[in-house]
Order: C-alpha cells, then sequence, then structure tokens
C-alpha cells in the first residue's frame, strides 16, 4: 500500500507540476494544435477523407476588436468581470433546463478555451473537473487578453476550419482584422454548431441571432485589453 500511495502522490504531482509548466510556455508559445483539431483529422481518414485542417495564427492586434466583441456578446457576457466560471450563468441554465429549456453560454470563453487547449470533448465528470482546473491555471497565468487571443485563433470555426484568421478569409474573403461588426457577428452566431452552419449562408435562424448579436455588442462595453 506505501508503494502504491507513493506512486500515487508521484502521479499527483508529476501532473500538477506539468500542467503548470505547460500553461505558463503557452502564456507566449502560441499552441500548435490542439486535441480537437487532432481528432478531427482521425475522424476524416477514419471516414476515408483526405485531412482538412486550416489554422493560421495571428496576433491579436491583427484580429478585429469586432469579433472579440462579438463572441462575448454570443457566448460569455461577464467574461471581462468572472474569474473563469460564471455561477450566475450555470444556476440560471440549471433553471431553465428544470423547465424545459436549454440555454447557451453557461459555458464561459475561459471554460471553452481551457477544453479546446488541454482537452477532449466529451461529457463526464473526470473531463468537467479538469476543465475546471485548467480554466482557474489559464485565469491566473494568462490572463483575459491571452486567453481571448487563444480562443478566437483555436475555436473549431467550420469543417477542418480553426480559428479567426481562417473563418475571414473562407468566408468573407478578407484578413482577420477587416472584419466588420456584422461579419464578426455572423462568425459568433455559428459556434455553437460551426459544421453545421456557415456565416456567409445563414440560415433564418441564423440570421436572427446574428442580428441580436449585432444589437448586444452596441450594449456591451469595449474591454480595454
Amino acid at each position: 500500500m506505501r508503494l502504491i500511495f507513493k506512486y500515487i502522490r508521484f502521479a499527483f504531482f508529476f501532473f500538477l507540476i506539468s500542467t503548470v509548466v505547460v500553461a505558463l510556455l503557452y502564456r507566449f508559445i502560441n499552441p500548435p494544435v490542439t486535441p480537437l483539431m487532432m481528432i478531427r483529422v482521425v475522424q476524416q481518414l477514419a471516414e476515408g477523407e483526405k485531412p482538412r485542417m486550416q489554422y493560421d495564427w495571428v496576433r491579436f492586434g491583427k484580429i478585429s476588436p469586432n469579433l472579440p466583441l462579438a463572441v462575448i456578446a454570443s457566448e460569455d457576457n461577464n467574461f471581462i468581470r468572472h474569474h473563469g466560471i460564471d455561477l450566475k450563468a450555470i444556476q440560471k441554465a440549471q433553471k431553465l433546463n428544470k423547465k424545459g429549456r436549454k440555454l447557451r453560454g453557461a459555458s464561459t470563453i475561459s471554460q471553452q478555451t481551457a477544453k479546446n487547449v488541454f482537452l477532449w470533448p466529451a461529457r463526464n465528470w473526470v473531463r468537467k473537473g479538469l476543465e475546471v482546473y485548467f480554466t482557474g491555471l489559464i485565469e491566473v497565468c494568462w490572463g483575459k487578453k491571452r486567453i481571448m487571443e487563444v480562443y478566437l485563433n483555436v475555436i473549431e470555426m467550420g469543417d477542418g476550419i480553426y480559428g479567426a484568421e481562417m473563418a475571414a478569409q473562407q468566408y468573407f474573403h478578407k484578413p482577420a482584422s477587416k472584419l466588420s461588426r456584422s461579419e464578426s457577428a455572423a462568425i459568433a452566431a455559428v459556434l455553437p454548431g460551426p459544421r453545421k452552419w456557415r456565416p456567409d449562408r445563414p440560415t433564418p435562424y441564423i440570421s436572427r441571432k446574428t442580428s441580436a448579436i449585432s444589437s448586444l455588442m452596441y450594449k456591451i462595453e469595449q474591454p480595454e485589453w
């Protein structure tokens, strides 16, 4: 038993130290790839398709300020104010779920970033617990600006399309720095289902959602990054 506890203790401290080191490195070094990107490639190969992974990192200053504002309006209204977990959004989601309605947005941008960079897509308590841990880690090690920069660069925005630059080029034939308010709102509108919808070919539902996000963007104060 002592040997078992020794290995458990070693594994715990190894996990703790290694994750902190990686998080600190990613504060300054851009993630070359994410687990989701690799999973999508494996899925494409398994289905006999040619791998598709369009991913081109751009620094935060090269992304139109409209886009972070749009994703805050769509995904996480309290992004600047919370510390990674939005308890009010979770409580609201639980109340709506009891009424048979589902709320989009209980998972914060920080949580989504932690999940995309460090974890795999799954719905279980182990994955969720690790997500909470990594969310706290990046909130401490990165700060809001870096979290948003990483989020906008690694988020899945289409079939084989990742990040703001590739989405802007693919859908609107312009760099991310030139995205307008309406284009940014359209990209944010499809994030819940980026392989189902396209911002340049909106369904009536996506058009309504884009308009709602665009209107909300006028009400949200532009963060001072």
